[in-house]
């Protein structure tokens, strides 16, 4: 990881703050895209700068923006001189039964899950190419058997499913791109989740019997972006087993 320099978006907290600080003691130098978590954005920065000096910078984006995603990309590379790697990390995640859905959720979760890792792959395509660098998407395991009742958070994982196969396809061979497909990581943060009855039923069903951690999602990162020179078009599932037990 020395020398290269990774784009995390939604890096500011949870799993995208822990990819950040995983790869940046590995060495990167890293890019903090936030939305709106502007203050846990900047103590990530601090963190990380206090470590290694300059090593981290924090970029403001709305990925629903598209004519932001190019200038987004361009800071990075404006900021550090390169861009080696992208890590589409940043998710928009509520259910959405068939029901209910509206064209503000279509735009909010395909946009966000799908819709902005395709356009930030684009803009930074010919970078990537130029240092031989890879892209890391994260998908879900409930891309190949849907949530009930979050069809279309499900819907645009899939998506991504593709968009990752497509892309290796595209950006060969110059660029790697692969996918991680985490099971129960981090709970979300609404009150659907709360109910620890449901979280245990949720947790049974993985092979391991336990939750993951953050940081088992960061470590497949790493390990796909600095050890994995013949691995491109994959996606990997980091989720205790729970895939195939469910």
């Amino acid at each position: 990881m020395q020398g290269k320099v990774v784009l995390v978006t939604g890096g500011a907290k949870r799993v995208g703050a822990a990819i950040c600080r995983r790869l940046h003691a590995a060495g990167a130098q890293i890019a903090v895209h936030y939305r709106s978590s502007d203050q846990e954005a900047l103590a990530l920065q601090k963190e990380l700068n206090k470590l290694r000096a300059k090593s981290a910078a924090v970029f403001q984006a709305d990925l629903l923006d598209l004519h932001t995603l190019p200038q987004l990309v361009h800071k990075v590379i404006r900021h550090f001189g390169q861009l080696d790697v992208l890590v589409n990390n940043a998710s928009s995640f509520y259910a959405t039964p068939l029901a209910d859905i509206d064209e503000r959720q279509w735009q909010d979760l395909l946009g966000t899950n799908l819709k902005a890792p395709l356009f930030l792959a684009q803009a930074a395509a010919d970078e990537l190419r130029r240092r031989h660098g890879c892209i890391v998407n994260i998908v879900d395991i409930h891309a190949e058997r849907p949530m009930h009742g979050h069809l279309l958070y499900s819907t645009a994982k899939a998506g991504l499913v593709a968009l990752t196969k497509g892309l290796a396809q595209e950006m060969a061979p110059q660029v790697r791109v692969n996918a991680i497909a985490p099971g129960v990581i981090v709970w979300p943060e609404n009150e659907t989740w709360a109910d620890q009855e449901q979280r245990r039923k949720i947790v049974a069903h993985t092979l391991l019997k336990r939750e993951g951690e953050p940081d088992d999602i960061a470590r497949t990162v790493q390990f796909l972006i600095a050890d994995s020179p013949y691995i491109t078009g994959q996606i990997i599932a980091v989720d205790g087993g729970r895939s195939v037990n469910l």
